[in-house]
């Protein structure tokens, strides 16, 4: 793969390239998603898609040097605000919550947690770390007597991936539509306070 880092020994205009490259994906991935044509992104930078395939190595290349200002930073602050909630119903309540919210804004999340590049390093990486947060999550929640019998990390996950589905294939709700649905989620997963 081409690197990526503005080197002494990038000429002042192809560095120049990398960083409109790399600000003009941050900015189609968070409006669009990762899935968008790579034609969006050299447009937006005033590039050919060439230069893409040049100094990232194509949309995996990418991904993986704007990963982290698309979304993975949000991602981790999701996961980072709901352990600093100490009441584990309120910590379940404060992630889904959370999640969700950022799956609606963000369409990226979605490509992320469906995984829908699994050559990019990176973004494996989001995902294992978001796993083994939802495999603990429910750990406590069982353990608090939060979460209903019988449900699992597998469903968990489920809820997560069906709903990265419906938002990127489905007809898009109207905010206080998936709000609302939101709650129904948390009611069906949580037992009565």
């Amino acid at each position: 793969m081409a690197s990526t880092r503005s080197s002494p020994t990038l000429r002042t205009d192809a560095r120049r390239n990398v960083d409109r490259i790399r600000v003009a994906a941050v900015q189609v991935f968070r409006e669009r998603g990762l899935s968008v044509p790579l034609e969006e992104v050299a447009a937006a930078a005033q590039v050919s898609k060439a230069t893409i395939f040049n100094r990232f190595g194509g949309r995996v290349g990418l991904i993986d040097a704007v990963l982290d200002d698309v979304v993975a930073a949000e991602l981790r602050s999701v996961i980072d605000d709901a352990r600093s909630v100490v009441e584990v119903r309120a910590r379940i309540c404060s992630y889904v919550g959370a999640i969700r919210d950022i799956q609606y804004r963000l369409p990226a999340v979605n490509d992320v947690l469906l995984k829908e590049f699994p050559d990019s390093e990176e973004l494996m990486a989001l995902c294992h770390v978001g796993g083994a947060f939802h495999d603990g999550l429910v750990a406590e929640g069982h353990a608090a007597g939060v979460l209903v019998r019988g449900f699992t990390p597998d469903d968990f996950q489920a809820l997560t991936l069906d709903n990265a589905l419906a938002l990127k294939y489905g007809v898009r709700p109207s905010r206080s539509d998936y709000d609302r649905r939101t709650s129904f989620v948390l009611g069906g997963i949580c037992r009565s306070a």
